[in-house]
């Protein structure tokens, strides 16, 4: 354990300046955060690495749980950033490793200060007690990194996945659901949730859903578009389908799907065609 008040106060007033000589020996070839130009990120990017010293100093010693809970808020400040999140992780672990080089070697040279004092197992408890607490300040931000790269990730995904399936109006009444690409399970799910949210606040009667640019779906995905007919059905829109292709067809009747209900076209112009016909008519 740290107890040794001098050797405390020895790292305080030598991590002054240790980020100034971080920054000097920083790599600025390297991707993500640690190549930025601007001065703002550059004064924000030492600030966190300046903060990073001083709850170094208070945690150096103290068990993995005092540690975690001692940098808890600096972890998730760091590790939530933009800047930290578009850095590679090798590169953030590679100035995490020489942040621990730097104390190690302060350790030796207030060791050899006060050579007479301290001895070889009292110094390797000192550099043990570095590494550990590094180790667990690493392990934590990876941790919260990735948690947070994960929820960027999702809501990146939630975001394409809404403007790749946008319900265009046709008429007052009537809508379009034109759908390109491959749909997974997880496409399918917010598509489900977001064309029964947009056609109930456009007022829609009639969809139709365009699955001329799907290549192929599996069965998980065919069962969760005519969940959404059914959906829709129950909200009071009336669905018809058009461009579903060979494949997508044979996955419907593998499913058990009853087609007897649905408007099934073989091509969008064709069933928009049928409906100006029965606009006319009415």
């Amino acid at each position: 354990m740290f107890k040794n008040i001098e050797l405390q106060d020895f790292l305080l007033k030598k991590t002054k300046g240790f980020t100034e000589q971080w920054y000097e020996t920083l790599d600025k070839d390297s991707a993500g955060v640690y190549g930025e130009t601007e001065p703002q990120a550059i004064e924000k990017l030492k600030q966190q690495n300046y903060e990073f010293h001083e709850l170094f100093c208070k945690a150096f010693g103290e068990n993995e749980k005092d540690c975690l809970e001692i940098f808890h808020d600096w972890i998730i400040r760091v590790a939530n950033d933009e800047a930290h999140l578009a850095t590679p992780f090798n590169a953030v672990i590679k100035e995490f490793f020489r942040t621990q080089k730097q104390y190690l070697q302060l350790i030796e040279d207030f060791a050899t200060q006060q050579e007479e004092m301290i001895s070889h197992e009292q110094l390797n408890k000192w550099n043990q007690s570095i590494v550990d607490t590094m180790n667990g300040v690493i392990l934590e931000f990876i941790n919260q990194n990735t948690k947070a790269a994960e929820r960027r990730l999702n809501a990146q995904q939630e975001m394409i996945v809404e403007m790749s399936a946008p319900v265009i109006l046709l008429s007052k009444d009537s809508g379009l659901l034109p759908l390109i690409g491959e749909i997974n399970t997880y496409r399918a799910k917010i598509v489900f949730e977001k064309v029964l949210q947009q056609c109930h606040e456009k007022s829609i009667e009639r969809l139709f859903i365009d699955l001329s640019g799907v290549p192929i779906i599996d069965t998980m995905v065919a069962h969760q578009i005519f969940q959404l007919i059914e959906g829709l059905k129950i909200i009071g829109v009336r669905t018809a389908l058009a461009g579903i292709s060979p494949e997508i067809a044979q996955t419907a009747i593998q499913l058990g799907i009853n087609f007897g209900e649905i408007d099934v076209y073989n091509k969008l112009d064709q069933a928009l065609r049928y409906h100006k016909l029965e606009f006319a008519k009415n």
